[in-house]
């Protein structure tokens, strides 16, 4: 099937789960991820159990703090 990952068509393998493709992606730091599916935020609960469905868009976020 394909997906959309940061603006990249790829081929993956239907019913991939969000946690099997942040594995194939080799996300650093993927304790500190967040996941949108066609922008919508996915809980990091679910990346377990949520499969990703043909022409799905992904995007792998990071929110730095920081400042004054």
């Amino acid at each position: 099937m394909k997906l959309i990952i940061a603006g990249t068509e790829k081929q993956v393998e239907n019913n991939i789960t969000i946690s099997k493709l942040i594995e194939l992606e080799n996300v650093e730091t993927p304790q500190y991820v967040t996941v949108s599916v066609n922008d919508e935020f996915v809980s990091s609960e679910s990346f377990d159990t949520q499969t990703l469905n043909d022409g799905d868009r992904i995007e792998f976020l990071y929110f730095m703090g920081g400042g004054q």
